[in-house]
């Protein structure tokens, strides 16, 4: 299983997913990569007051793609608890018009805490895939 992530120029997600130390593709604007695998998917959330606009751009153009998004085991939200309800509001808002869970939410670039129950969560969830698909 692999990681696609977006992150902006803040680079928050990006520290994020590098210290997971995983494979991962970055979603760049205008060149998503295409998913043949199962992948979870790790994205910041941007939201107004309302919550409008949680999930970025390129993400939704990403998950546009019906094959890659058949490939979406679960989504990791990123944050900033400042955003009070809004939090990783991106995560539930992907996890629901996909129908896959919102495994995790992290505020801006994670805690080492955050680092180990990730790891642990996708092992988990690797090992439950790979007993399902035998």
């Amino acid at each position: 299983m692999r990681l696609a992530y977006y992150s902006s120029s803040s680079g928050n997600t990006a520290r994020f997913v590098a210290r997971l130390g995983l494979p991962a593709e970055r979603i760049l604007p205008g060149a998503p990569p295409r998913m043949t695998d199962p992948f979870v998917l790790i994205t910041p959330t941007y939201a107004d007051g309302e919550g409008r606009g949680a999930v970025p751009k390129p993400v939704i153009r990403f998950l546009n793609d019906a094959d890659t998004r058949g490939h979406l085991m679960g989504v990791i939200a990123g944050g900033n608890r400042n955003f009070g309800e809004a939090f990783g509001l991106a995560g539930d808002v992907i996890a629901a018009k996909c129908g896959v869970p919102c495994l995790y939410r992290f505020e801006l670039a994670g805690t080492a805490g955050d680092i180990t129950r990730v790891r642990q969560g996708l092992d988990r969830l690797w090992t439950q895939i790979r007993s399902t698909a035998a």
